[in-house]
């Protein structure tokens, strides 16, 4: 989404680090630039030049850190005010005495009813909550069975009552979760194509029959400006505490993210990346805020390869890193993680460094399928024993992975350079990387 916001304020800030020293016009110049990339990323008006004044403020009377040059002090600065922009703050979901209710509003086609099974599944992966999901949403045809069948899949259980009112449906399912010792309760509430009286009216009247801990806005990342729009109408009737960011993995241009927090002063909390159940993520604004300026986002790669990886394989792959080994047994683990990591490329721009050079590149994925279909015509003794792969080996493995004995070679000697690679990282030293210099 923040792709093309991310390539102009990259080069912005860079032809001011081409700059030996920090000077009202360059700084200017460089502004301009970055309040015309926010605008065309769809940033509210009045958000974006009160952005540009703060950072040209702090660029023309901060004095330069010691071992910054300008370009890399601008940097800091713009990194430190879009870090405050999205919040920079604790947002975290407030847990009380069980059972605490979460209450998600939005409107219809926001994504509400699949957030709210998101959220559920998060809680009970990351919070260590025991999580029910209470069916409100009574104004869309089939919300109710869709809710039911997003808890099957998770294997949360879904409360519905036969009623047309809303207030004793949301109010009996918070009943018969807390019976069932149910210590979190999201209530999936109706949403309306527009904001409308009706639709306040009954999100009012629920709140005060569940009186939930959390009130939850939803907002569907796509419709950009309106996003804000919308949440300023709930604003004023529903005092809702944070934004859970829906399809932030889509093409819109990021604009609702970057000014949602800053038109009504609350926090983005959660952030889908992805169609899956399981990818929704906590929002980490100075993390965003790195991954627009091209700085990467390790804290959120570790983490990932943390969920991705067993403690005992963890411990394992640790100590073969240290013996400097690595079969096809090993290279399946790894694949095998990368996938539970998500898409490649979306692991790949977590990187610092990697993430500006894969504009226009196309991660072929099938591409990864077919090497492991490679390795999976192996036996496991070939897998374990790469050396003992001969010319008729080659053949049979070719035949049996649908490739070509070419691509067999071509992976029998990729994992030979990997192995030098690990061999010299196991023995604390630096491989060399073609076209650097050694010590880089």
């Amino acid at each position: 989404m923040f792709d093309a916001l991310s390539g102009r304020l990259q080069a912005a800030l860079g032809d001011l680090g081409r700059k030996g020293r920090l000077d009202e016009e360059a700084v200017s110049k460089a502004m301009r630039e970055i309040r015309l990339a926010l605008l065309e990323a769809d940033v509210n008006f009045q958000v974006a030049r009160d952005f540009v004044a703060a950072v040209k403020e702090r660029a023309l009377g901060h004095d330069v850190l010691r071992g910054l040059n300008a370009g890399q002090q601008v940097v800091k600065i713009v990194h430190e005010e879009l870090t405050e922009l999205m919040g920079s703050g604790d947002s975290r979901l407030a847990f009380g005495k069980p059972p605490t209710v979460i209450l998600l509003a939005g409107l219809q086609g926001s994504g509400k009813t699949t957030a709210a099974a998101k959220l559920a599944l998060h809680l009970r992966k990351h919070e260590r909550r025991t999580p029910g999901l209470v069916a409100a949403d009574l104004q869309r045809p089939a919300a109710i069975d869709q809710l039911e069948q997003l808890g099957r899949q998770i294997q949360i259980p879904v409360y519905r009552t036969d009623t047309t009112d809303a207030v004793a449906a949301a109010r009996s399912g918070v009943e018969r979760a807390t019976a069932d010792g149910i210590d979190t309760v999201l209530v999936d509430t109706a949403g309306r194509l527009h904001v409308d009286e009706e639709l306040m009216d009954e999100l009012v009247r629920v709140r005060e029959a569940v009186k939930p801990l959390n009130v939850l806005l939803v907002l569907d990342a796509m419709t950009g400006q309106e996003a804000v729009n919308v949440a300023l109408a709930f604003q004023e009737r529903i005092a809702f505490d944070g934004i859970v960011m829906t399809k932030l993995d889509g093409d819109a241009r990021g604009g609702a993210a970057l000014s949602v927090k800053a038109v009504t002063g609350k926090p983005i909390k959660y952030a889908s990346v992805g169609e899956k159940l399981d990818q929704l993520d906590v929002f980490h604004p100075d993390r965003m805020a790195s991954r627009i300026l091209g700085m990467g986002d390790v804290l959120t790669l570790i983490e990932k390869a943390e969920q991705a990886v067993e403690a005992d394989e963890q411990e394992e792959m640790e100590r073969r890193l240290r013996a400097g080994e690595f079969t096809f047994d090993d290279f399946l683990a790894s694949y095998r993680m990368l996938q539970r990591m998500g898409s490649f490329k979306s692991v790949l721009k977590l990187m610092p460094g990697i993430g500006q050079q894969l504009d226009g590149l196309e991660v072929d994925e099938k591409q990864l399928a077919r090497v492991q279909a490679i390795v999976l015509s192996m036996t496991p003794q070939e897998r374990r024993l790469p050396h003992v792969i001969n010319g008729p080996r080659r053949r049979r493995i070719a035949a049996g992975s649908g490739t070509t004995i070419d691509e067999v070679n071509k992976l029998l000697q990729a994992r030979k350079q990997m192995q030098k690679v690990m061999r010299q990282v196991g023995k604390g030293k630096m491989p060399s990387i073609p076209g650097l210099p050694r010590g880089s």
